[in-house]
């Protein structure tokens, strides 16, 4: 395993955005509805979970686990983790979601329309960067996967 100062910078970046992005989706269940909304997620789950439903913090938590997986697949290709399996399949696979994602913005029949136009700019672009940087880390780490 490399050091963590030899390890692919493009794909410490994207454990470290992935991380970033499950921590704030984390902290919404922690920190309950107006996390849910200063965080964009909408006024339907912020109010969904006022009045206690459970299905807004699974969701969220379930987006957090797949972030926190995503976490691990960039460090082991980085190789700052044991290889995982599957990691070719998975880099190509995230950065394509990701990219995906993050141009939805493009599309308007896509749009959500309780999410503010900051919101989806801002997180587009966020995920896009996440995309690049998965996509850069894992062309320059290919072959040694």
């Amino acid at each position: 395993m490399a050091q963590w100062s030899d390890a692919n910078r493009w794909l410490l970046m994207a454990a470290a955005l992935s991380l970033i992005g499950a921590m704030l989706h984390l902290a919404c269940i922690v920190g309950g509805p107006d996390w849910y909304r200063a965080l964009g997620a909408g006024e339907g789950l912020a109010r969904a979970v006022e009045r206690g439903h459970l299905r807004p913090h699974l969701m969220t938590a379930a987006i957090g686990a797949v972030l926190l997986a995503w976490v691990a697949f960039a460090l082991s290709a980085a190789g700052v983790l044991p290889p995982l399996p599957l990691t070719r399949i998975a880099l190509f696979a995230i950065t394509m979601v990701l990219l995906a994602r993050g141009l939805l913005i493009f599309v308007p029949a896509f749009w959500r329309p309780d999410l503010g136009l900051g919101f989806k700019f801002w997180s587009s672009l966020y995920v896009l960067v996440m995309a690049v940087s998965f996509g850069i880390g894992a062309a320059q780490r290919w072959r040694f996967l």
